[in-house]
């Protein structure tokens, strides 16, 4: 197998992808050190060549550019597929704001075509393409240099295959006039909100069980510190402070150094410097917080009075569509869904697009009372009243 370190050699084998209908791509990443993901290595193949079909491209080794693959990316006559691809597309979106287009998951193609729920590439490379992978080297060190031959093999696998499994997917989703199911859920990973982390909005994702607004407001402020400070020097955010010591920072309040080092979390590397006058600034700023500016959680929704019964109803339903579209039952709905449609909510994604096709119509048929579910044999209809 050939590894690519130059730009002209990328460039060569990306003008040859641009003659093909279709080039499988994977990478492998770090990120247990870094805030972004470290790219240590790019998978390509293309169908159908005699030669080198398959390349590795290493961009820890020499003078590579990564723009012609980003050019690549930007040919929208060449389909670009990846299996799992969120992470990958993370990384190409940080370095460069490009997404691959069009871009095809054979992720969610499988969950569309009856493979069940985040079903694995070792899966799909066992029942679709008939061969077995060697994953010794799933939890290796990729940025570490040479590769070994079990890990260039083991990578490339990661491409080969896939050229198999996304031919048998693309032609069971147009056989089965699913196309558009696929490019909907394909919107979703292309969509620059995906990938945007704003540090203000840094604190919706701390769990605490202190809900007020004034809490949250120091909440908010730490939250935000520590966001922007792991983005400005791509650390993790945890080698900032955790989320245990945000939450008691919060609840403590601590004024200054002295207060500071009387925390039971903190890091010690976080008592001091930078992020020690960061942690103060932030609280001053969130106990300062004008009430009117205070964060809230938006606890509409539960207060919403579940139909229990109703429900239940919708989770046979479920059961039922996903048993005859062959798509697993969390792509459709998930409980959270079930419960806002059974409360009467109806912005909720399960009653859009096509899901709607698939549960969301009969969903509504079942709240309105205009249908019944009847069990015949193993499995459940549905019948239309008067």
């Amino acid at each position: 197998m050939k590894t690519l370190t130059t730009t002209e050699e990328l460039a060569q084998f990306c003008e040859l992808a641009r003659t093909k209908p279709y080039v499988t791509i994977d990478t492998e990443f770090l990120r247990e050190r870094t805030y972004y993901s470290k790219l240590c290595l790019i998978q390509l193949a293309v169908p159908d060549h005699d030669g080198d079909d398959a390349v590795l491209v290493d961009p820890l080794v020499g003078d590579l550019s990564l723009e012609p693959l980003y050019e690549l990316f930007r040919d929208t006559s060449v389909v670009k597929v990846f299996h799992a691809a969120r992470q990958d597309l993370e990384i190409f979106f940080v370095e460069a704001k490009v997404f691959p287009e069009p871009l095809f998951d054979t992720q969610v193609a499988a969950m569309v075509c009856g493979f069940g729920e985040q079903v694995g590439y070792e899966t799909l490379v066992r029942k679709i393409a008939k061969q077995g992978l060697d994953k010794s080297s799933r939890f290796t060190d990729w940025s570490r240099r040479p590769l070994t031959e079990a890990q260039q093999k083991y990578a490339i696998a990661d491409v080969t295959h896939l050229r198999k499994i996304y031919e048998f997917l693309a032609a069971k989703i147009a056989e089965n006039g699913r196309t558009h199911w696929v490019a909907e859920e394909i919107q979703i990973l292309t969509n620059p909100e995906t990938y945007t982390i704003r540090p203000s909005e840094a604190w919706k994702r701390v769990k605490t069980r202190t809900t007020t607004p004034k809490f949250l407001a120091v909440v908010r402020e730490l939250a935000r510190f520590r966001e922007g400070y792991a983005q400005s020097r791509n650390i993790p955010r945890n080698r900032v402070f955790k989320d245990d010591a945000l939450i008691e920072l919060a609840s403590t309040k601590p004024r200054s150094m002295q207060d500071l080092g009387r925390s039971r979390l903190l890091l010690r590397e976080a008592r001091k410097g930078e992020i020690a006058d960061g942690i103060l600034a932030a609280i001053k700023v969130g106990t300062e917080c004008k009430p009117e500016e205070m964060p809230r959680v938006d606890t509409s929704r539960e207060k919403l009075q579940v139909n229990q019964a109703l429900a239940d109803l919708l989770r046979v339903l479920l059961k039922a569509k996903t048993e005859s579209s062959g798509v697993a039952s969390k792509l459709i709905a998930t409980a959270s869904d079930l419960d806002l449609i059974a409360a009467g909510e109806r912005d909720v994604p399960a009653l859009s697009g096509w899901r709607h096709e698939v549960f969301g119509e009969e969903a509504l048929r079942l709240c309105e009372g205009k249908i019944a579910l009847a069990a015949k044999g193993n499995s459940v209809k549905t019948i239309r009243l008067n």
